[in-house]
C-alpha cells in the first residue's frame, strides 16, 4: 500500500477511532470518504438489494453514523422547534431511541437546502455526540440514551443554518462556529462537556456584512513533520491550529466564503474548498508559518469544483462532483484535469469509495458507481424513490443511505 494511502489509517488510531465503530464520524473511520471494508451489492432499487427500509420523521440532512450494532442519525422539525435524535438499529431496523433534545422557541431562518439536523453526529464506545450548531450541543450515553451533558451557551447566528459537523480528537470535542457575528473555534472536554480552549478567527473578512463571514465545513487533523495540525476551513480562509491548544499555526486566505467541503490530505499537500458561489479547489503545502497565501499554494483549479460535496482522493486522482452533477478527475500533485463528464442530477452528498468503486449520490435519488482510474466508466446506477442530501455510511456487507425520508440497509 502507497505511503499516502497509510497515513490516515495510522492517523486514524491515533485519533483512537476503531475500526470496530464501523462509520464513527462525517465521511467515516478515516475522514475522508474511505470503506474499510467492503462486500456491498453494486445495484439496487426500492424492490432489489433493500435488507430494510424505515422512515425518519422531520427533515435532517446529518449523515448517518454506526458504532456497533447502532445507527444514529439526528433530525428536527421543518421550522426548526424541536431537535432530536434517532438510533436504529444496524440488523433490523428497529427505532431504539428516538430522543427529543432541544425545543427552540424562535429558530433563526435557514436556507431552502439545508435543515436544522445538518450536523453529522460523531460517536465511540459508549457515548454519542449530536450537535444542532449554536442550538444545542448533547453528550448521550449509547446505551440508554440518557444525556450526560449538554451546551447552549455557544453563541453564533449561522444565517442559514447550521452545518458543520462536530469532530472528536483524543479528549477533545471540536466545534466550528462561522457565523455572521461571531467566528470562532471551540475545544469542549468530552467528559465533561466544559470549554478547554476557544480560538478566534484571526483573518481579515475585509467587510462588515455577517453573509460573507459564515461557514460550514468540518476539520481534519493530520500530521506534518511531528507536529499535529487541525486544518480548519471558515469563510475567505483556511487556519492550521494545534488541535490541543487552538494556537494557529498558520492560514491561506482566499476571497470566497461559506466553504463546507471538508478537507483531505495526501501527497503532502491539503486539499481545500474555497467557497460557495465561485468554488476553488487549492492544494496547499501545511509546513510553513503565518500567513502562507503567497508561498505554500501548490495549485488551484477552479472549473467544475464543487459548493457542497467534499472531493475524494484516490491514489493520485482526486474525484469531484459539482452541485450540478459535473465529475471531474483531477491529478492530485498538479491540479491537471484528467476527465470532466456530466452525470447530470443535483448534488450535496460527499462520495465514499467502497470495493474499489465511487459510489455519487444525488437529490433526485440515483447512485451514480463508477471505477476509479484515468478512464472514466460507469459500472451501475441505482434509484430511490427520494432524493440524498446525506452523505452514505459503509458497514462489512451493507451501505447506509439515508434519503430525505428514509432509511435504508442496503444488502444482497
Amino acid at each position: 500500500m502507497a505511503a499516502h494511502l497509510l497515513l490516515p489509517l495510522l492517523l486514524v488510531a491515533e485519533l483512537s477511532i476503531s475500526s470496530s465503530g464501523l462509520w464513527p464520524q462525517f465521511r467515516g473511520p478515516s475522514g475522508d470518504g474511505h470503506a474499510p471494508f467492503g462486500g456491498v451489492p453494486l445495484t439496487w432499487s426500492e424492490s432489489e438489494n433493500v435488507a430494510w427500509k424505515v422512515p425518519i420523521h422531520g427533515r435532517g440532512w446529518s449523515s448517518p453514523v454506526i458504532w456497533r450494532d447502532t445507527i444514529w442519525l439526528t433530525t428536527a422539525t421543518d421550522e426548526g422547534h424541536e431537535m432530536s435524535v434517532v438510533a436504529v438499529d444496524l440488523e433490523t431496523g428497529e427505532i431504539r431511541h428516538d430522543k427529543k433534545l432541544f425545543d427552540v422557541a424562535q429558530p433563526r431562518e435557514i436556507h431552502k437546502m439545508n435543515s436544522y439536523a445538518s450536523p453529522t453526529p460523531v460517536v465511540e464506545e459508549g457515548r454519542i455526540y449530536v450537535h444542532f450548531g449554536s442550538y444545542g450541543t448533547a453528550c448521550l450515553d449509547a446505551e440508554d440514551g440518557k444525556v450526560l451533558w449538554s451546551r447552549r451557551d455557544l453563541p453564533c447566528d449561522h444565517f442559514r443554518g447550521p452545518g458543520s459537523s462536530p469532530f472528536l480528537y483524543r479528549n477533545l470535542l471540536i466545534l466550528h462556529y462561522d457565523g455572521a457575528d461571531y467566528q470562532y473555534v471551540a475545544a469542549l472536554d468530552k467528559q465533561t462537556g466544559d470549554t478547554v480552549w476557544k480560538t478566534d478567527r484571526s483573518n481579515d473578512y475585509g467587510t462588515d456584512d455577517g453573509d460573507f463571514k459564515k461557514a460550514y465545513s468540518t476539520p481534519i487533523v493530520i500530521k506534518v513533520d511531528g507536529r499535529l495540525q487541525l486544518i480548519s476551513p471558515g469563510s475567505k480562509s483556511t487556519m492550521a491550529y494545534d488541535p490541543l491548544t487552538g494556537e494557529e499555526f498558520w492560514q491561506v486566505n482566499f476571497s470566497q466564503f461559506s466553504s463546507t467541503a471538508r478537507p483531505l490530505h495526501g501527497h503532502g499537500l491539503v486539499f481545500l474548498n474555497t467557497g460557495f458561489s465561485k468554488a476553488q479547489l487549492w492544494a496547499v503545502r501545511p509546513t510553513g508559518q503565518g500567513n502562507v497565501t503567497d508561498t505554500h499554494v501548490a495549485w488551484k483549479l477552479d472549473k467544475a469544483v464543487p459548493s457542497k460535496p467534499s472531493a475524494i482522493l484516490v491514489d493520485d486522482l482526486l474525484y469531484m462532483v459539482n452541485d450540478t452533477g459535473v465529475l471531474s478527475c483531477v491529478e492530485a500533485t498538479s491540479g491537471e484535469t484528467v476527465w470532466t463528464k456530466r452525470l447530470g442530477g443535483n448534488y450535496s452528498a460527499s462520495p465514499v469509495l467502497v470495493d474499489g468503486h465511487l459510489l455519487f449520490c444525488n437529490h433526485e435519488g440515483r447512485t451514480t458507481v463508477i471505477r476509479p482510474g484515468r478512464t472514466f466508466q460507469i459500472v451501475a446506477t441505482n434509484d430511490l424513490e427520494d432524493g440524498f442530501m446525506a452523505s452514505p455510511a459503509v458497514v462489512p456487507g451493507a451501505l447506509i443511505l439515508r434519503t430525505r425520508s428514509h432509511l435504508y440497509r442496503i444488502a444482497e
